[in-house]
């Protein structure tokens, strides 16, 4: 009879354990039947088609670039926000935090049960404290990996390395400056001085990174320009093999001045992401149905914020992302500007050193 009820016992108590999904101890048995089973990456459904011999180039690229990504992520958008009965909430945000390995101590709000959907838990706001702002001059806008850090050559800057885009693609022609001349080289057209240098910064952001971005300098934005397109992913496996990828997709490119002259931030759309949000810019709809691949938009900043623009602060915050993306920084500085972050960067942290 004892042997009999220390046998019901322990199968309730291993019931228990396993369903104890707030406490994550179902990722240890998931890892030990398939490690890699929910830590899938956007870029890994490609895999079968290397598999089979079909190289990520040609008719593989080809099939991928015209993928439905735009409606797919439209979709996804609008799942993000169905509101969530209560109940279901822990259990579901639980596995998604063990999946992309969530930091939810750093969260402002820890409590799984207040976030009423995904799209609010990708959106969270962090504690201020876990993202202090360094005292250098250019610190990092978001949480992610860095893919390239260098400075520009001949209209140039790479996606990652051994692959290169036009920054001229990049920005658009720059028609909405006052002393625009077409026939100039477009280093003298963005006003870069023969003493300075154009360098570019590129961060990719996780599905499980913090998905808000802030000012990295004190700078003012004169411009916003949005580029409806495509939404294949940004990761770095795909980022390494599709050229002119941040070209394609769609982007809402942030260009100003700062103490040493041109600054410009790119947030990069991608996959899953159902909308790119500047806070301020009520105009801004991206991912739109209607929108036409090829086409951009222009918003002048110096119209609707008075004749400096929209001046920020560093550190201030400046957007946010639905899932994963990338920022781009591309600005001007003297020739002794040194990158000094490393592969993984916080938001805040320093760039660079002059």
């Amino acid at each position: 009879m004892r042997k009999t009820t220390k046998r019901c016992l322990s199968a309730v108590q291993k019931s228990k354990k396993w369903l104890s999904a707030p406490h994550l101890s179902i990722r240890r048995r998931f890892g030990q039947l398939h490690p890699p089973l929910l830590r899938l990456r956007s870029w890994q459904l490609l895999k079968p088609l290397a598999k089979a011999g079909l190289r990520p180039g040609g008719v593989s690229k080809a099939v991928y670039s015209r993928a439905p990504t735009r409606l797919l992520s439209r979709l996804w958008g609008l799942l993000n926000d169905v509101r969530l009965p209560r109940w279901l909430r822990r259990p579901l945000f639980s596995i998604y935090i063990w999946a992309f390995s969530v930091k939810m101590e750093e969260a402002e709000e820890e409590d799984l049960n207040r976030y009423q959907n995904l799209g609010e838990l990708f959106k969270r706001p962090l504690k201020p404290a876990v993202r202090p702002i360094a005292s250098y001059c250019l610190v990092s806008p978001c949480d992610g990996r860095v893919l390239h850090c260098s400075w520009g050559r001949d209209a140039h800057i790479e996606q990652v390395k051994g692959l290169t885009y036009s920054l001229d693609s990049f920005l658009g022609p720059q028609d909405w400056r006052d002393a625009f001349d077409p026939s100039l080289p477009l280093l003298r057209q963005l006003g870069v001085r023969p003493s300075s240098r154009l360098y570019h910064h590129v961060v990719y952001l996780a599905p499980g990174d913090y998905h808000r971005f802030h000012s990295p300098t004190d700078w003012s934005i004169q411009h916003r320009r949005h580029f409806p397109g495509t939404l294949l992913s940004v990761s770095p496996h795909v980022a390494s093999w599709m050229p002119s990828l941040f070209c394609q997709n769609e982007r809402v490119v942030l260009s100003g001045q700062w103490q040493f002259g041109f600054f410009s931030l790119t947030a990069v759309g991608a996959t899953n992401v159902g909308s790119i949000h500047i806070y301020g810019d009520q105009d801004l709809k991206t991912n739109h149905p209607h929108h036409v691949k090829g086409q951009f938009h222009d918003c002048s900043y110096t119209e609707c914020f008075g004749p400096g623009g929209l001046i920020l602060e560093k550190g201030s915050p400046l957007g946010e992302f639905n899932f994963g993306s990338t920022i781009v920084l591309i600005f001007e500085a003297p020739r002794h500007f040194q990158f000094t972050a490393g592969s993984r960067i916080h938001m805040g942290e320093a760039l660079g050193t002059l």
